[in-house]
Formats: structure tokens, C-alpha cells, sequence
């Protein structure tokens, strides 16, 4: 099956290939008990609910997804902290030479006062235009170092350590249904930075394309 790709403002997320279902994580439960069943019942959908909540995890992890992912560097750099029950490949530096392809945001927000992480609501729109300016400047000029790097005879292992870390890069990532699941608590949150909210959002939505998943990950988000 092709899934459809999922565009966000900061890039793409698409679901590239699932092994198992709902009903994977049934069987995988029962096991235990010598049985197996053929389609999903609603007693099937309660002992999901069972596992979950009293965490009985691992028939979760039988169910497997890939995703290939277009993001900037600093929201990877974030995505990729989640690694139990995961696998990461990514585009490198090392062996292709980068296109002048950066993240830029929709609208600038300011500090917030009280969360050292965090950020409060947009900034006056003068504050904005200066700090758009600012920023294309010094992409501009990271780039154009990249380049001339290049030129004059430097390996692109070393020229790309000039890159800004809005860098658009690419990678594939695949995880269990359980490691899934905590990607999306940890990220979906409001706590969690937009920019890689969004692309929770994208990944539950592409997830949901999946026979059965929408009714699952209601029940595991809402524990």
C-alpha cells in the first residue's frame, strides 16, 4: 500500500511500510494462553485496553512502522533522542553535497519569561522583519562558506561543519507501535516545541491511515 505524505511547515512526514495490525498485538498476548483468533472482537479491543493500562508492553512491540522524514537538523536532533525501539538512517553529509535548502519559520516567537525551553506568543511585527533579516543573513552567508569550502578544495566531511542546523535533511526512521506511542505522548504535548509538534501531528495522522490504528492509538493516548 502507498501511504500519502503529510506535508508540515517545517517539512514532510510518509508512512512508508507497517508489519502488523491490531490484531498482531492480540495474538501476540494470547500466545501465552496457546491461542490465536482470526479477527479483531470487541473482547479483543478490551484486552488492548487491559495491556495498555496495566502496561503489559511488549505485545505492543511486535508492530512495526517506517517512516521517511524530511526535517530540519534541529528537529531531528530532537526526534532522534527517542532510540528504544527505534532505528535511524540518515542522509550524510559525508557523501553528497547539500542543496541550499534551509527552514524557515512562519512567525518568530519571543522567550517566554518563565520557561527556560519555551517560548511565548508571537513577536511584534517589527521585532519579526529584523530578526527574518538577521536570520537570512547568516543563512545566506553559512551557506554561501559551504560552498566556497567546496571550491576551494575542501571534503565535504569537514565543509559541512559551517551548515546551520536548519539545515533540511532526510532520514528514515522506523519504531514499534510501542515506541510510537511514546513519541506521540512526549511530543504531541503542549510543552513539546511546535515545530516538532507538528510533526507528531503528521505521524499520528499518517499512522491512522492504518486499518485498526485509529481506535488503538485513541486508547493508548488517552491512558
Amino acid at each position: 500500500m502507498i501511504y500519502e505524505r503529510i506535508a508540515t511547515q517545517s517539512g514532510s512526514v510518509q508512512l512508508v511500510d507497517v508489519m502488523g495490525s491490531p490484531l498482531s498485538v492480540v495474538n501476540s498476548a494470547r500466545v501465552s494462553m496457546g491461542k490465536q483468533v482470526d479477527q479483531m472482537s470487541e473482547a479483543d479491543w478490551r484486552l488492548i485496553d487491559y495491556l495498555w493500562s496495566h502496561e503489559h508492553t511488549s505485545p505492543f512491540r511486535h508492530v512495526q512502522f517506517q517512516f521517511h522524514l524530511k526535517a530540519p537538523v534541529f528537529v531531528l536532533r530532537q526526534w532522534m533522542k527517542h532510540q528504544v525501539g527505534c532505528a535511524w538512517n540518515e542522509i550524510s553529509g559525508r557523501y553528497v553535497q547539500f542543496n541550499h535548502e534551509a527552514w524557515s519559520p512562519d512567525a518568530w516567537r519571543a522567550q517566554a519569561d518563565k520557561i527556560k525551553q519555551g517560548s511565548a506568543g508571537p513577536m511584534a511585527e517589527d521585532d519579526a522583519l529584523r530578526a527574518q533579516m538577521i536570520y537570512d543573513r547568516a543563512i545566506e552567508a553559512s551557506f554561501k562558506a559551504y560552498e566556497e569550502l567546496l571550491s576551494a578544495g575542501v571534503c565535504k566531511e569537514q565543509a559541512r561543519a559551517c551548515l546551520p542546523l536548519s539545515l533540511m535533511s532526510e532520514c528514515y526512521w522506523s519504531c514499534s507501535l510501542h515506541a510510537l506511542v511514546h513519541f506521540l505522548k512526549l511530543r504531541l504535548d503542549h510543552h513539546a516545541q511546535l515545530e516538532i509538534r507538528c510533526f507528531a501531528e503528521a505521524v499520528r495522522e499518517s499512522v491512522s491511515a492504518v486499518e485498526g490504528m485509529p481506535r488503538l492509538l485513541s486508547i493508548a493516548l488517552s491512558t
